[in-house]
């Protein structure tokens, strides 16, 4: 295999049970990436089926992106899945849910220009206005900034990197981006490298979770998380809000 250009962005999105979205993320991920080929850099699109019961693997390859499979519903492994196949130098997840933009991505590509940069993420927003939502995301980006925390929704690495620290904890169910960026930047201490979150243009995301699910449904889940010290993270059936399947 040949060696990937220090210009090259692996796409990977893990689509679960998402006919109804993944078709708007694609086409914009598809028509934002000029912002990569204007200045010569080569991508690819990856998308993980991760055990889908609808057409999203049809929808994908209909739309000509690359798809496989992962077996095992669980969002890490979708997103090691995607990253195993993965040709170029630098990985950048994003959510099957999600619509980057030209501009998102344009400022994805000067921060890989730098030679510190090692990997990041974006702030986020949701494309609904909801009180409690925008309260969330407003706290969400907060910590993110000031932690240097990037959202699953978005996050970029190089790959040398990647593989170095393991990738995502296949022991998580939830928060293994958290997880990840913990391991990425205890990693790059010392080194004169940085893990950063942007200042944005934010991504724009689904907020189709607000309707879906209610305030108590999703506040005795946090509740649980804290209490009892992020073991909920491990379990599938606590992580019910991503592995459900309501949609």
């Amino acid at each position: 295999m040949s060696v990937p250009s220090s210009k090259s962005i692996s796409i990977v999105v893990p689509a679960f049970n998402e006919e109804k979205l993944l078709a708007g993320t694609v086409r914009a991920i598809q028509e934002s990436a000029s912002a990569f080929e204007i200045e010569g850099w080569e991508w690819e699109l990856i998308i993980c089926d991760n055990n889908s019961s609808d057409r999203t693997p049809e929808i994908a390859a209909e739309l000509g992106a690359q798809v496989i499979r992962e077996p095992i519903n669980q969002i890490s492994r979708a997103r090691n899945r995607g990253a195993s196949i993965a040709r170029m130098e630098w990985l950048l997840f994003i959510d099957a849910d999600s619509k980057p933009t030209k501009e998102l991505f344009h400022a994805t590509l000067q921060s890989m220009s730098r030679e510190e940069t090692m990997g990041g993420g974006t702030p986020v927003e949701m494309d609904i206005s909801n009180p409690m939502g925008n309260r969330l995301v407003k706290l969400w980006n907060w910590i993110s900034g000031n932690l240097n925390w990037a959202a699953g929704s978005f996050l970029f690495v190089k790959r040398l990197v990647f593989n170095e620290i393991g990738g995502f904890s296949n022991e998580l169910f939830a928060s293994e981006e958290i997880d990840l960026c913990r391991r990425i930047k205890k990693f790059l201490r010392g080194t004169g490298k940085r893990f950063e979150v942007l200042p944005g243009p934010p991504l724009v995301s689904s907020g189709r979770k607000l309707h879906l699910y209610s305030a108590r449904e999703m506040g005795v889940f946090l509740i649980k998380t804290v209490l009892l010290g992020g073991r909920p993270l491990k379990s599938k059936e606590s992580c019910s809000v991503w592995y459900d399947g309501r949609r």
